[in-house]
């Protein structure tokens, strides 16, 4: 491991598979910028390309004023070739920066990243995040096997494994990537006053916007429209919801190669009049002003960002009881039910819809738990002491 004290600054090499929306680009990008200390840490945070249909959030990076690298060859599926040529672009640039730490986010960032770091010397510590993790229900077994073996081989030369929530490290540690006390939970931490502070007017011009009218319950989902998210359970579940509260409607934001699917399902159900799909969203601030309950149908999660940034701006949440979801929701600020089942789901939207006073509660409860546990400066705080812990 490097010794920095013959250097003014830490250096830490930040490695992410792709800036997309999403809980791992928010985090690197505010671990790369100058909140992070500038005068004690120079960052340079790595990132790959995008998938299909995704959208950035390297204008957020930006925004912070972190220093990027983009090596196009780090992205999704893996092709062995290219993975070959990232590994060496990643070797490449681990050994001109001459890192005192290297921190991976995301599977392929983790995969390709600490292999990188173990090629540089002096050895710079090694961290990895897991921000969930791709182990169940994303391979066939065989693939899973194979994946959860590397894992294992990596967790051995990793110096700290973090996980974004307390179920995260549950899972990993059931698995046998790593003994528990390889593990430190760090929660997510993301940039919340915004969403927190109230604008008057704003709930009024963005229904008027969307097209929802006084007295309609309007649901709101915020994710990627992939398989894993159980779209497709959700627009089910809000069909059978209707039967008896016929109020309700559903955005969903974002975007992905399910979305042709879904829309075709939802005019099949006879619901496509009442659910939204409006793609991506930059400036979430109106869409949750004008939302009553946030939902998530997943069938797995790390530690779900939407909700988190739903929660701030104040709305109660209605999702599957999945990975690290039941220490965002709990019965104060929503409605937890158990994966795969769309009557639990359907009867969960039914039962905050109809009840006003329980929204407006759950509602209060969640802004208060978002701003407490996952905001930036707390993020920002339990990074630095980890990394101090690491060097000294």
């Amino acid at each position: 491991m490097p010794d920095p004290s013959d250097r003014d600054r830490l250096r830490v090499l930040r490695i992410i598979g792709r800036l997309n929306m999403g809980g791992p680009a928010h985090q690197a990008a505010l671990l790369s910028g100058r909140r992070f200390d500038p005068e004690r840490y120079e960052t340079l945070l790595v990132h790959g390309t995008l998938a299909a249909g995704e959208a950035s959030l390297a204008d957020l990076a930006e925004e912070e004023g972190a220093r990027m690298r983009f090596v196009g060859e780090l992205r999704q599926p893996v092709r062995p070739l290219r993975d070959s040529l990232a590994l060496l672009k990643l070797i490449r640039v681990a050994r001109a920066f001459k890192p005192d730490i290297v921190h991976t986010h995301t599977a392929k960032a983790g995969f390709l990243g600490r292999q990188a770091s173990l090629a540089v010397r002096p050895r710079p510590a090694i961290v990895h995040t897991y921000h969930g993790h791709v182990l169940e229900g994303y391979f066939g077994v065989a693939k899973a096997r194979l994946y959860l073996e590397l894992e294992r081989a990596l967790a051995r030369v990793s110096d700290r494994l973090i996980g974004v929530s307390q179920a995260t490290v549950d899972d990993l540690v059931r698995l046998g990537v790593a003994p528990r006390e390889r593990f430190q939970v760090l929660p997510l931490g993301l940039d919340l006053d915004l969403l927190a502070e109230p604008v008057e007017g704003l709930r009024t011009q963005s229904r008027e916007e969307l097209g929802v009218h006084s007295g309609e319950i309007l649901l709101v989902f915020v994710g990627r429209i992939v398989p894993i998210k159980r779209l497709d359970l959700l627009l089910r579940a809000v069909a059978q919801a209707r039967e008896s509260e016929p109020r309700l409607r559903l955005a969903v934001v974002g975007d992905g190669d399910e979305r042709p699917r879904l829309e075709r399902q939802a005019a099949e159900l006879g619901i496509a009049a009442d659910v939204l799909f409006l793609g991506y969203r930059r400036e979430l601030r109106p869409i949750f002003a004008a939302a009553d309950v946030a939902v998530l149908s997943s069938d797995n999660e790390g530690t779900p960002v939407s909700l988190i940034e739903a929660a701030a701006a104040g709305l109660p949440a209605v999702a599957t009881e999945v990975g690290g979801v039941g220490e965002v929701v709990t019965g104060d600020t929503g409605i937890l039910v158990p994966r795969g089942d769309v009557a639990a789901l359907a009867n969960a939207i039914v039962g905050m819809a109809v009840d006003a006073q329980r929204r407006e509660i759950c509602g209060r409860a969640a802004r208060q738990g978002a701003l407490g546990r996952y905001g930036a400066d707390r993020l920002l705080s339990d990074i630095d002491a980890l990394y101090l812990e690491l060097v000294a």
